[in-house]
């Protein structure tokens, strides 16, 4: 599903607008990013699932094509974990 056709959806359902529905979207996914980019963020949905953040380590890896070692940088990774209903219906 693409975020036009999830954004039509919720248009059809809420019986509003697909302006509205796709500035509810919108405002959604900024929200989760805002969450996740404190120092401990984390956003739960009851029943849906919860977004967190985590740091990778820095470490050690190998270049497929020519197996010569190289250094991985550290990095923040977004991990989502699903709700108990959410795993249920599925």
């Amino acid at each position: 599903m693409t975020k036009a056709e999830l954004v039509e959806k919720m248009a059809k359902e809420a019986e509003i607008s697909k302006v509205a529905a796709a500035a509810a979207l919108d405002s959604f996914m900024d929200g989760v990013q805002k969450a996740l980019k404190k120092k401990d963020g984390k956003v739960t949905l009851v029943g849906f699932g919860t977004f967190s953040k985590i740091r990778r380590k820095a470490r050690k890896g190998r270049n497929p094509q020519t197996g010569e070692p190289i250094k991985i940088k550290a990095t923040n990774v977004i991990k989502f974990k699903a709700g108990k209903k959410f795993k249920e219906s599925i």
